[in-house]
């Protein structure tokens, strides 16, 4: 096999733990071994290399086949069908069509607007190299000629805001935590996404940890600080790895270390493991965690920029955040403002995830539509289902119902419905979805990730968690809504942390806009989605059932019954409400009660 000598070649395979998780490995291997048969004079051979998550995870392992700067991108690539794009389109010219992306694809990034993901999937993120090609760390050449003052002066201006949860101007922090008595100083890196469905921080980190570890060290800078932590959740093998092999890269070309770059300004970053609890991920906590004990929130009036990390000033952002810190010096505050709102400055990234055609992660200017999300880049919702609501912010988030699709996403607006925009979370329902369980969910997801210090979260939350599981097998009553709301408040007037203060509201949320539902669990004693077994029953329609006896063949309990291609019953005594008959009818027969 020849290519032609003056051909450049290169294939880019997505590593990001979507990629990974597809096969991303062997897919690279047979690439490997299919492009070592081609015999090429080039003076630059065909190579393959890693990339991190390109963003639509649904199409994983996507593979980019670059010849002479041209791109085709194929999708859902095994190791089979690697050999045979080499074989056909490497050598043979001729791109496997039936294997390249379609028009969901394109539609995905049209609308987005890449800034801190601009080049996750382009680059190798094992490689320092490939980032200093594309201007990595000049940033940090530009920001040791300026004055600290000036560091933050351009932050404040241009308006960034806290990625992590509650979007705090990251400028102000920054400032509070230079001007704070006291040293040494330190500087914090929160990577311990723990939210359901979120995975915004540990792709950045997996497909770009220099950018956050550039952004860290202009931070340094600002505050005056030589030490540094990036506390990352254990469960996170991939991104630990590459966030090691980037910390020593950046150290063996003076990134990081003594007198960075012949400067006098020294700094260092330790990478720190997550404690694996949810609450580890609140700031004070996360610090108890890196001091070696218990991860345990701390009083909210004494402030970390005052007395943070071991009674030291101390200032965390996420990751995402630090990420937008190089773009922000390099162009300027003046350019980062003028992308997105008012008061919410540049783009925020997400992860789409529940009831959406489209899942991945996805960055888009503030002040964007839910429904340009949700649809333009989603997909909309599978089998034509109808959407019922959107959870943002994570557990301690609210879920949003069909009125809001229209508004622009940020902080404010989702404070005011009763949600938050916290680390980038975003899971879609739809109306399969029962609002009371998707909120006895989630909050039971804070009960067992709290750290039981305060009484308000530790029994409130459990009490209310009592209550909806109550409501969901048909023993609640409308006093019990009642009683929601009352624990719901007492919990955010008086719990120590804001896990727990902001704990209830996927249940205020969906009382506000779903109350109806509610309702017709405790009075009607049914649940309009057919989730909650005790309150549900399925029936089939006579009129549109063909007797394809699909239903009765994937029934578990043998409750359904029938002659083929005449209409089936089913005997509800045996009936377990599994929702398989339901779920597997292609004709809509089957109907819930």
């Amino acid at each position: 096999m020849n290519a032609k000598n003056n051909d450049s070649i290169v294939i880019s395979v997505c590593t990001g733990t979507g990629g990974v998780a597809t096969g991303g490995y062997k897919v690279i291997d047979a690439f490997k071994e299919e492009l070592a048969k081609i015999n090429s004079t080039a003076k630059v051979g065909p190579r393959t290399h890693k990339v991190g998550c390109r963003g639509f995870c649904a199409k994983d392992v996507l593979v980019d086949v670059d010849i002479n700067g041209e791109v085709s991108t194929y999708q859902h690539v095994t190791a089979d069908k690697a050999r045979e794009i080499v074989s056909s389109h490497v050598i043979g010219k001729e791109p496997v069509n039936k294997w390249m992306v379609k028009e969901d694809y394109h539609n995905f990034h049209d609308k987005q607007q890449k800034l801190v993901l601009a080049d996750c999937g382009k680059i190798n993120p094992e490689s320092i190299d490939e980032y200093l090609a594309i201007g990595g760390y000049e940033s940090l050449k530009k920001a040791l000629s300026m004055d600290p003052e000036e560091i933050i002066d351009t932050i404040k201006k241009a308006g960034l805001r806290g990625r992590g949860g509650g979007g705090f101007p990251t400028g102000i922090k920054w400032e509070s935590c230079r001007n704070a008595k006291g040293n040494p100083k330190y500087v914090l890196c929160n990577a311990d996404e723990g939210d359901p469905g979120a995975f915004m921080d540990r792709s950045i980190v997996e497909g770009h940890p220099n950018l956050m570890l550039e952004g860290m060290i202009i931070g340094a800078i600002a505050i005056g600080s030589s030490e540094g932590y990036v506390y990352i959740r254990a469960e996170y093998p991939l991104a630990v790895d590459r966030l090691r092999l980037a910390l020593d890269q950046a150290r063996e070309h003076n990134f990081l270390g003594e007198n960075i770059l012949g400067s006098d300004f020294s700094f260092d970053i330790k990478i720190v493991l997550g404690a694996g609890a949810f609450v580890c991920g609140e700031s004070t906590a996360l610090m108890t965690s890196i001091e070696d004990k218990p991860g345990e929130p701390r009083p909210k009036y004494v402030h970390t920029t005052d007395k943070g990390l071991w009674g030291k000033p101390s200032n965390l952002n996420n990751v995402e955040t630090w990420a937008n810190v190089p773009m922000i010096i390099e162009k300027g505050a003046d350019w980062y403002a003028s992308i997105g709102t008012e008061k919410s400055k540049g783009t925020k990234i997400f992860s789409l995830v529940g009831k959406i055609n489209n899942t991945g992660l996805v960055e888009v200017p503030m002040g964007i539509t839910l429904r340009e999300i949700i649809y333009d880049i989603g997909g909309g919702i599978p089998k034509k289902k109808e959407f019922k609501a959107v959870q943002t912010g994570g557990p301690s988030g609210g879920c949003l119902p069909v009125s809001f699709l229209d508004k622009p996403v940020d902080y404010e607006n989702l404070y005011e419905a009763g949600s938050m925009m916290g680390s980038g979370g975003m899971v879609v329902l739809d109306e399969d979805s029962c609002m009371v369980d998707v909120s006895r969910y989630f909050l039971d997801f804070c009960k067992d990730e709290g750290c039981g210090q305060c009484t308000p979260c530790r029994e409130g939350v459990a009490q209310m968690v009592r209550i909806l599981t109550e409501i969901t097998e048909g023993k609640g009553s409308l006093a019990h809504i009642d009683m929601l709301e009352e624990l719901a408040q007492m919990i955010q007037d008086a719990s120590l942390c804001a896990l727990g203060t902001s704990a209830p509201n996927p249940v205020l949320s969906t009382l506000m806009y779903f109350r109806d539902e509610y309702k017709a669990h405790v009075v009607d004693k049914k649940c309009p989605a057919g989730v909650c077994r005790n309150l549900t029953t399925f029936i089939i329609d006579e009129d549109l059932c063909t007797g394809c006896t699909l239903c009765a063949r994937n029934c578990p309990a043998g409750a359904i019954y029938g002659e083929k291609k005449e209409p089936h019953f089913i005997e509800q005594d045996k009936c377990t409400k599994c929702r398989v008959c339901y779920d597997s009818c292609k004709f809509n027969a089957v109907k819930k009660g």
